[in-house]
């Protein structure tokens, strides 16, 4: 079964490019492990300029998985904890 995990970052310095560049690599990612036989998502991100905090969702089997893709995509993190999306359908 699928769980939604999300990714905290704090990534002081970033750009605005840089910031692209690392959602690119980890939807990019996400479907290079789903298409090798381990599924998961990237949902969105959302980035707090004032504190330089990034927190990505990922969607996945468990928390290793969405680590591992991250660790893939070579996007710095310092944790990965399972989640409640409350976006409403």
């Amino acid at each position: 079964m699928m769980a939604v995990f999300m990714v905290d970052r704090d990534l002081p310095g970033v750009t605005t490019d840089q910031l692209a560049a690392a959602q690119k690599a980890a939807i990019e990612t996400s479907e290079q492990f789903t298409q090798e036989g381990k599924p998961v998502r990237y949902i969105r991100s959302m980035f707090v300029p004032e504190e330089a905090h990034c927190m990505c969702l990922f969607e996945a089997e468990n928390a290793d998985a969405v680590s591992e893709v991250n660790q893939a995509a070579n996007i710095p993190f310092t944790r990965v904890v399972e989640a409640m999306d409350l976006t409403p359908q």
